[in-house]
């Protein structure tokens, strides 16, 4: 299946059915009254996020999502049948955003959450409304209100523990593989990974999810490369593990390379806390990978050594990320449990 992060999708709700015009006409009734019935309510427009799905390609075939118009009202005091809501069903991370792409509608990361994007209209009065004392025989009824039409988009934000970050072959699809069932693409050439792979990794029985997003190069901030697309499929981690080739020929400018763009790419990826890792130690002679990592320490703080293609080194990395991630969901749930000390 293709992935798809972002679709532009066209909505409008239904419209209300007008009201309806009718006097009662009955044998033997000389003076009927007004019975025109209200007119139906149109459909709604709702987002629902559903279990099951993790791409938004359901979009790419169909854009334009119409509910139904309310149905006219009917003589005999008959209100016209409402028109049916229409859904549209999305992975958990989805945001809603304005057509201008820029304005947040709502964040949806939870499986069962929805929201009503565009409320249909109300159906308008039949005459038998207006039927008063002094005006017993009405001849006006209220048309229907329009249906609200906008464009929006949907953007997918995966929902992710740890995101892989490193350039094009610093081993990340290679680290999924190899501590997960997810089995990435992987080559010897730049830009393997062309969309965001997921993968649930074990360690300690506990497991987590690790996202792994195709790699940056240096101006992907300025659309080089695959440019910095794929970012926000890391924006919601609880930490970043951040691959270094060791077999690169300057690992200090390789790791200023990503932490430029990571900061170019701005909101508080940048400030995420980072496991920085050197790869592929097993194609280093020991001093040689000694002396990378020292030189990577001076700039980037703690390093750690691995070899996903070896297997080397790959638990140490794991139970770093978990106490990441076991961090993280304490302040979660502590946040959750904290008593409300407000008082009138």
């Amino acid at each position: 299946m293709k992935f798809l992060d972002l679709a532009k999708v066209y909505i409008r709700s239904g419209g209300g059915g007008g009201g309806s015009v009718s006097f009662r006409r009955e044998k033997y009734i000389e003076y009927g009254g007004p019975d025109g019935g209200d007119g139906g309510r149109g459909g709604d427009v709702w987002i629902e996020v559903v279990d099951g799905l993790n791409t938004l390609i359901d979009f790419r075939y169909q854009q334009h999502f119409f509910a139904k118009n309310g149905q006219p009202g009917m003589g005999k005091q008959r209100t016209g049948k409402d028109g049916d809501d229409i859904v549209l069903r999305v992975p958990a991370g989805t945001e809603v955003l304005e057509e201008d792409q820029e304005t947040l509608i709502a964040d949806l990361s939870e499986i069962g959450q929805r929201i009503c994007i565009a409320r249909g209209g109300n159906g308008g009065f039949g005459n038998l409304h207006f039927k008063s004392a002094t005006n017993q025989a009405p001849r006006r009824a209220n048309p229907g209100q329009e249906g609200v039409e906008r464009t929006i988009w949907l953007r997918l934000k995966l929902i992710a523990d740890i995101g892989l970050l490193g350039l094009p072959n610093a081993g990340k699809s290679t680290f999924l593989a190899a501590t997960s069932n997810a089995r990435p693409k992987i080559a010897d050439y730049p830009f393997t990974t062309l969309h965001p792979n997921l993968g649930v990794v074990g360690v300690d029985g506990a497991e987590f999810v690790v996202a792994d997003i195709p790699g940056l190069i240096e101006g992907a901030s300025e659309g080089r490369g695959l440019g910095d697309l794929f970012l926000g499929h890391v924006e919601r981690c609880s930490a970043l593990l951040h691959l270094i080739d060791g077999t690169s020929e300057d690992v200090v400018v390789d790791y200023k390379t990503i932490i430029t763009e990571l900061e170019a790419h701005g909101g508080d990826l940048a400030d995420k806390p980072r496991i920085t890792v050197l790869n592929k130690v097993d194609a280093l002679l020991p001093d040689e990978a000694a002396e990378k990592r020292a030189a990577l320490e001076a700039v980037a703080g703690p390093v750690m050594e691995m070899s996903g293609v070896a297997r080397t080194g790959l638990t140490d990395v794991l139970r770093a990320l978990r106490a990441r991630v076991d961090a993280d969901r304490a302040e979660a749930r502590a946040a959750l449990e904290e008593p409300d000390t407000w008082r009138p």
